[in-house]
């Protein structure tokens, strides 16, 4: 799996900051470091809407076709994915999952599953068949390549969906690499004061919080 974050407003925080002061009409009292409680206190009171003025954009690269269909049930975000319809994929790369990969003969059983099918979908294109056709071999496994855009109110409430024990394990993985680089880039809007106030899983948020997000 591969994160990387392609796009982010400028002076996110402060961006945000300055669109929520029109409601107070209190532009004039912005500092260097004012967003820093502005911005904790407003989420702290549920006044969210305005964290929809800031944006990111996410490159994601090498999950499997089966996290890519929970990631788009995301309606509020914005996606654009590698097309299997005109994309070849005759040697295409794959996930193995974790319970799979350490039980070696539900590991060879699934490797030469894998095997069959990328040489069945090589003999269908070899053949004339339009890769869109032969890609109804192709299976859940296999890796896609996604962008992904959302405003900080969608991305803190996807995190809050996705970094739970109750999520499937790869799309989790993906949200704490996500989470990682958005508190990089806006501290405030993405520490623990969001999860605190209006996660039903708070400690296990902090402690992801504590151990992958802020640690390292």
């Amino acid at each position: 799996m591969k994160v990387e974050l392609i796009s982010i407003n400028p002076d996110c925080e402060k961006h945000i900051e300055y669109c929520a002061r029109t409601c107070y009409n209190s532009l004039d009292k912005m500092t260097a470091d004012s967003h820093k409680i502005f911005l904790a206190n407003l989420i702290k009171n549920g006044h969210l809407s305005v964290l929809e003025h800031s944006f990111a954009s996410f490159l994601i690269d090498e999950i499997s076709r089966a996290c890519s269909h929970q990631l788009v049930r995301q309606r509020l975000a914005s996606f654009s994915q590698r097309s299997q319809r005109y994309v070849n994929e005759k040697d295409f790369s794959f996930v193995i999952p974790p319970e799979i990969e350490a039980n070696t003969i539900a590991k060879q059983i699934y490797l030469k599953t894998i095997e069959d099918i990328q040489i069945s979908y090589a003999k269908l294109v070899d053949m004339g068949i339009k890769k869109e056709d032969a890609r109804f071999l192709l299976p859940n496994a296999s890796h896609t390549t996604i962008t992904m855009t959302a405003n900080f109110r969608e991305w803190l409430h996807i995190i809050d969906l996705r970094v739970s024990k109750h999520a499937q394990w790869e799309i989790r993985d993906l949200f704490i690499n996500i989470w990682k680089l958005l508190f990089n880039k806006a501290p405030t809007v993405f520490s623990e004061i969001y999860f605190l106030n209006w996660s039903k899983d708070y400690e296990y948020k902090k402690e992801i919080f504590e151990t992958k997000i802020k640690s390292s």
